[in-house]
């Protein structure tokens, strides 16, 4: 999935460098964009492989900051909005339209309909050494990766013949859907629609062959509505499949369960709130529910999600990113990566998410390591988990979710400036 090619390249033009070491290993891939610096710099782990000049969007049709990776790569490519301009060595981010590509006007400021333009010979260049799902960040101001070595990290210490993920309590992830949308350059992102989640009997994992992609965030009305959909039905209250919509089978089943319970639910007029999750959690001996989720994609499909706990959730915990460059399974470790994105959060998304700081100054230590250190991860569920990593494996960590562009092709995309 990610590229691990062998390159025995030189100097290619005054755009693109490329480091000596890739003649001889194979490695892993991240592409950074900086907006503020118009450049692009391909990173292989801490080494600089490549760089370039680009162009992003222009007033009126910005280049969303942001974390995605490479969902589609086409030689030649006509765009469907701006009366057929060619569009070479397109590589997709997202399907609403933002995508890197080959361009004869890269003046190195703001000057495309959205997309990532690059120099001719470097966007050739950098086609060639990519696959789908390399990880691309953009953003406003220059990024560099870094070590990070933290014990909530997943490293390979799981016995290589334990079950992948037999007993640990998982639910599906947001399944695929049957539109594909197309245009490219676009600067209209609206919402995705999210089909009916399929039973977890359809969503095994896939071998430990391929990297997967993981997005640590605050649960939402989503995640709510699955759980409360499982244990009612696990409590004999029919639900309907648990797939995060309140169809009439769960609005009836949770008037039932609150029909039975009248001095819980005194004054309470919301169908669903933090009471009646944690009523059903209770009835169903599952202890006080969590606030956060864990969830895994391998080859953009959904493979799995779990409960996880976040620690002083009034406070942010940031937009950081991190990828996993190499591990040694008989010594258990694994190098990860680390960068941390500007937090954008208006005063909407602060109040609905609870949060009165966007500052985890409480915590001591570096963002990074602050927001690592607040969450827990249940041992059941880190022990699947690293069962599965692979190098090339990345990990989101992200006050807002899933994000309205992470959809069916996709690995998970945070956008933190539109």
């Amino acid at each position: 999935m990610f590229s691990r090619l062998v390159f025995g390249l030189g100097l290619l033009s005054a755009t693109a460098l490329v480091h000596p070491a890739l003649a001889a290993d194979a490695r892993t891939l991240q592409i950074i964009v900086s907006k503020d610096k118009q450049s692009l710099v391909l990173y292989d782990g801490t080494d600089v492989v490549g760089t370039s000049k680009v162009s992003t969007g222009k007033d009126g049709h910005t280049t969303p900051s942001g974390i995605f990776s490479v969902l589609e790569k086409q030689k030649y490519h006509e765009s469907n909005l701006y009366s057929a301009a060619p569009m070479p060595f397109m590589q997709r981010l997202t399907w609403s339209g933002i995508a890197l590509h080959e361009s004869n006007s890269v003046p190195r400021y703001p000057a495309s309909h959205g997309c990532v333009r690059m120099p001719g010979a470097f966007a050739k260049m950098l086609y060639g050494m990519t696959d789908p799902g390399v990880p691309v960040i953009i953003s406003e101001g220059e990024l560099v990766p870094r070590p990070i070595d933290h014990p909530t990290l997943f490293h390979p210490d799981a016995p290589a013949a334990m079950p992948l993920l037999s007993d640990v309590e998982l639910r599906p992830s947001m399944p695929d859907r049957p539109e594909k949308p197309v245009q490219v350059a676009m600067n209209d992102t609206a919402a995705m629609p999210m089909p009916a989640a399929q039973p977890i009997a359809a969503l095994e994992p896939e071998p430990p062959s391929e990297p997967i992609s993981m997005l640590i965030t605050r649960r939402s009305l989503r995640e709510t509505v699955i759980d409360i959909q499982t244990l009612l039905n696990q409590l004999g209250f029919p639900a309907g499949n648990p797939d995060g919509f309140l169809g009439s089978s769960t609005v009836q089943a949770i008037k039932a369960f609150k029909t039975l319970r009248p001095a819980e639910f005194a004054g309470d007029r919301s169908l669903v709130s933090d009471t009646l999750l944690r009523e059903v959690y209770a009835a169903a001996g599952k202890g006080e529910p969590p606030n956060g989720v864990i969830m895994a994609r391998q080859a953009f499909k959904p493979i799995f999600e779990a409960p996880v706990t976040i620690a002083d959730p009034s406070l942010a915990l940031g937009t950081h990113f991190f990828t996993l460059h190499a591990v040694d399974e008989k010594a258990g470790t694994a190098d990860w990566l680390g960068i941390t994105l500007d937090n954008n959060l208006s005063r909407e998304t602060m109040k609905r998410l609870g949060i009165t700081n966007q500052e985890s100054s409480i915590i001591a230590g570096e963002p990074i390591a602050r927001s690592l250190s607040r969450i827990t991860i249940p041992d059941e569920t880190r022990r699947k988990i690293d069962a599965l990593i692979a190098p090339g494996s990345t990990l989101t960590i992200s006050d807002t979710g899933l994000g309205r562009e992470t959809g069916e092709g996709t690995d998970f995309i945070t956008i933190t400036r539109g």
